[in-house]
């Protein structure tokens, strides 16, 4: 089994990235992303969490989320859970099973951030892009997915992502073994990512046949 953490800042095109390595290897690639490990909030008066910074190391869970990646690492199936940013609450009556997978891609912005996620990586990915278009990008999915207005989406990038990218994001690409500048504009990056991945994973089963 290889674990591969891809990280970039907001709006990087980590997604673009996942998603080609999981097209390329056709079945065998599951995803566990960052997002659905935010700590729940439904105890939070609902003006209060408005306030979050879904952008700090301390949003995470981090304890929940290691714990289910040994899990899948150990062959075993995990309950993912639901993260509602609009409520900013965790589901409780629904969950996502998860199956382990020959490949385990990590994704999220601040998964870099923790050392004991860091240490379960086989592959440590980050996904870099210019700020203006990753601007651009948050933009467009604050209004589609999290109701904000162009406004509101503006005033949470200047306010939270931006200084939060400096102070925790970017420092954590110095983790990475891969970078992969222009985000998922970068298709010839993309292809030697996912044949280094093919080739790291059909090293293991070798390695794995002979013991």
């Amino acid at each position: 089994m290889l674990v591969i953490g891809i990280a970039g800042g907001s709006g990087s095109g980590k997604t673009t990235v996942v998603r080609a390595i999981t097209e390329h290897l056709l079945g065998k690639v599951v995803v566990i992303p960052q997002d659905s490990y935010y700590k729940d909030s439904s105890h939070v008066p609902p003006e209060e969490r408005k306030k979050i910074n879904f952008d700090h190391p301390d949003a995470i869970d981090w304890k929940l989320m290691c714990q289910q990646i040994r899990e899948l690492k150990s062959g075993r199936t995990i309950e993912q859970p639901v993260y509602s940013y609009i409520t900013c609450s965790r589901s409780t009556t629904e969950t996502v099973t998860v199956e382990p997978a020959e490949v385990i891609i990590v994704e999220g912005i601040l998964i870099f951030t923790c050392k004991e996620l860091r240490d379960q990586m086989n592959i440590k990915i980050f996904v870099d892009a210019d700020d203006d278009d990753r601007l651009m990008r948050i933009i467009v999915r604050d209004i589609a997915e999290r109701g904000r207005t162009i406004e509101t989406a503006i005033e949470h990038y200047c306010d939270t992502v931006k200084p939060m990218h400096l102070q925790f994001i970017e420092p954590s690409k110095r983790y990475a073994d891969v970078i992969v500048p222009q985000g998922g504009h970068n298709r010839v990056a993309i292809d030697i990512l996912t044949t280094t991945v093919e080739k790291a994973l059909s090293k293991r089963k070798r390695s794995s046949r002979k013991q």
